[in-house]
């Protein structure tokens, strides 16, 4: 079923690719809401098991060892076998193992449930961006991936309050809400794959309009192929310096965000002595100032790249100019001595951090053909996740070595500015080389 071309009805729901795309911001919600409950937890269970700050460090940087080889993995596969399939599975597997993170008992035990949990978390970056290819106009890229992007720190800033309600209702026990969020991701899963199709020829709902608008016309998808017909491989897209200095961009962005998803409840904890109440509103306002951001992006380098005709541009100032503003600002949330000091400069931090969430993808589906896409966005997340590997060992080391938080959140500055001016650097867009023909008509139609 999931494969057969089905003849497009004339009559059903106008504008189907937006109902895919709020099915995929369900997905990611619920991949984001689960990665952030182990930051929520950590507390309880470092006191539990007596981690120190490195140890847990450690087990967070687990999670990334496996999932960033599943970035290029589902990246890669999704060109294979769709986007549909691979998230689907996907997500039933990291289902499974945010249920079994509750019986978790030791170092070891928690190491391995991360390390396989990040399995079916690696795949969603890139399927999301392979699934917006299938499904959406370059012209509204940044804006339809700036708002599947924007469930990602929604599903945190849900999951925070959550988690803290779940473990209130059972007197603090940590593993319940593992359990709950475990069983409703299968659920989830068992919808996505009722409602998603690969492309819109594919689906049963699609009517004739909204089939006609996709695949021709001012609406029409980017090209599966180059402008001469021909299939590259991947790595020669990964040759060029638009795409290795927005991989080394989003390393910085990945830097922080890991940084804070595993490890800032624990600092409002530790350093501010926040109660577990406190803790649902603080730890929740710098997830909320991030989906703002990530739909802002989106939206504002679209207008922009409408107005100016270069989309590219627009999108590499973006993300140059709110990295270094994330460096600036998250720095000093360490120095603070006010728990509201710390939220604000971590929420100003998460804003623009997020405002350039959106970037990454739109940037490299602005230059990698369809039938490429999977495989090259993919391998761009798993450059940029190796700092998910780094970023909390690294912070958790340094907050061990010094009794402070100070060294560990003043690297992830200097990380997160190095990687705003090497994209300022060498972050030169060649789509017009490549694709010419599908860069002029993209032009042509943001000037419309």
């Amino acid at each position: 079923m999931a494969n057969q071309v089905v003849k497009p009805r004339t009559s059903g729901w106008a504008k189907l690719r937006w109902g895919i795309l709020g099915m995929d911001c369900l997905l990611l919600a619920l991949n984001y809401g689960d990665r952030a409950m182990i930051g929520v937890a950590a507390p309880h269970i470092i006191e539990e098991f007596h981690f120190s700050s490195a140890v847990w460090g450690i087990i967070i940087s687990a999670f990334a060892f496996g999932y960033a080889p599943f970035c290029f993995i589902g990246g890669w596969t999704s060109d294979k076998l769709g986007p549909r399939k691979v998230m689907g599975w996907a997500a039933i597997w990291w289902s499974i193992f945010t249920g079994l993170t509750a019986v978790g008992f030791n170092f070891v035990s928690f190491v391995i449930l991360r390390f396989l949990f990040g399995f079916g978390e690696g795949p969603q970056a890139s399927t999301m961006a392979k699934l917006v290819s299938n499904w959406f106009p370059q012209r509204e890229t940044a804006t339809s991936v700036g708002i599947a992007q924007a469930a990602t720190p929604l599903g945190g800033a849900l999951a925070t309050p959550l988690v803290v309600w779940l473990m209130a209702i059972t007197n603090g026990s940590w593993r319940f809400p593992f359990i709950v969020l475990g069983i409703i991701g299968i659920l989830f899963a068992l919808g996505w794959f009722l409602v998603v199709r690969d492309k819109p020829e594919n689906h049963p709902w699609i009517t004739a309009k909204e089939l006609a608008e996709i695949q021709s016309g001012e609406l029409a998808r980017r090209p599966e192929f180059e402008s001469d017909g021909t299939t590259r491989p991947i790595s020669f897209y990964l040759k060029k310096p638009i795409v290795w200095s927005t991989a080394l961009a989003f390393f910085g962005y990945n830097w922080v965000l890991f940084v804070f998803t595993g490890w800032f409840p624990t600092y409002l904890v530790q350093a501010h002595n926040i109660n577990i109440k406190s803790l649902a509103i603080g730890a929740t306002i710098p997830w909320i100032a991030g989906t703002v951001g990530v739909i802002l992006g989106g939206v504002i380098t679209d207008r922009i790249a409408k107005k100016t005709g270069n989309p590219a541009k627009a999108r590499k100032w973006l993300m140059v100019i709110c990295l270094i503003g994330v460096g600036v600002s998250f720095v000093p949330a360490a120095l603070v001595t006010s728990i509201t000091g710390a939220v604000s400069l971590m929420a100003i931090s998460m804003f623009l951090n997020y405002l350039t969430c959106a970037q990454y993808f739109a940037i490299i589906s602005d230059t990698v053909p369809s039938s490429r896409l999977g495989g090259v966005m993919g391998m761009v997340h798993f450059i940029a996740v190796t700092a998910g590997i780094l970023g909390p060992f690294v912070t958790g080391w340094l907050v061990t070595l010094t009794n402070s938080w100070v060294s560990g959140f003043a690297v992830c500055g200097i990380i997160v500015i190095a990687g705003a001016i090497c994209m300022a650097i060498f972050g030169k867009s060649d789509s017009r080389e490549n694709l010419i023909e599908r860069g002029n008509k993209h032009i042509t139609e943001l000037s419309n």
